[in-house]
């Protein structure tokens, strides 16, 4: 399960990728708990999202919701709710990809307001079209409000892989380092932006991304 540790007014949420870090309810109820407790602590804070090995995360837990269809229109709604709260949060966030951040992983990775990559192993990658799936209003909105039309037309409709400089290029991260120091270049750049946490803060974002908030919160219409 992920796990939640701290440095000074540096929050970091270690990710658990014995499962890919795939949003299993358990694993979500594991994030929205570590949500829970900084957003209430005092003071400067942000946080730090980091996986282990392979992966930070490969998004939607397909073999749950395969075995509990009946529960596809909550389950979903609980995902977008993450990337909301992600997307909005006061609280300054940085994803450090340690590795693969597919699907719904690489729309929570983009909610995040900042990215720093592995240079040399592992891929951003939206795979919904090889999939056969289509994006949800909310994450499409999602998407279309971090990266720049030409690449969200790119990543969503081809099925890119962009590996670490590939992504820098492109602007879906906002910088690359080895494997060894992706989690240090995410809370350097963390660090200096903790005192901005307030409530301004989280209205202001309200209002940039007021589209994609109100798509994202609004429940999925189950067929």
């Amino acid at each position: 399960m992920p796990k939640l540790g701290r440095d000074g007014e540096i929050f970091v949420l270690h990710l658990d990728a014995d499962d890919e870090n795939r949003f299993h309810p358990d694993w979500l109820g594991a994030v929205e708990s570590a949500w829970d407790e900084v957003e209430a602590a005092p003071g400067p804070r942000a946080l730090v999202t980091v996986g282990s090995g392979k992966f930070w995360s490969n998004g939607l837990d397909l073999d749950w919701l395969m075995a509990h269809g009946d529960q596809y229109g909550a389950y979903l709604d609980r995902v977008h709710a993450l990337l909301a709260r992600t997307l909005a949060s006061p609280v300054v966030t940085v994803a450090a990809l340690n590795g693969h951040t597919f699907a719904a992983g690489a729309m929570w990775a983009l909610a995040h307001d900042l990215r720093v990559m592995r240079a040399d192993r592992g891929y951003f990658c939206l795979p919904e079209v090889d999939l056969g799936l289509p994006f949800q209003p909310g994450m499409s909105e999602l998407i279309r409000s971090r990266l720049t039309p030409a690449v969200a037309h790119e990543a969503m409709t081809t099925g890119r892989r962009y590996g670490g400089e590939q992504a820098l290029t492109a602007g879906v991260v906002d910088a690359v380092a080895g494997a060894d120091e992706v989690l240090a270049a995410a809370v350097a750049l963390a660090r200096p932006l903790a005192a901005k946490a307030n409530q301004a803060r989280g209205q202001i974002k309200e209002t940039l991304y007021t589209q994609a908030l109100t798509a994202l919160r609004t429940p999925v219409t189950v067929a």
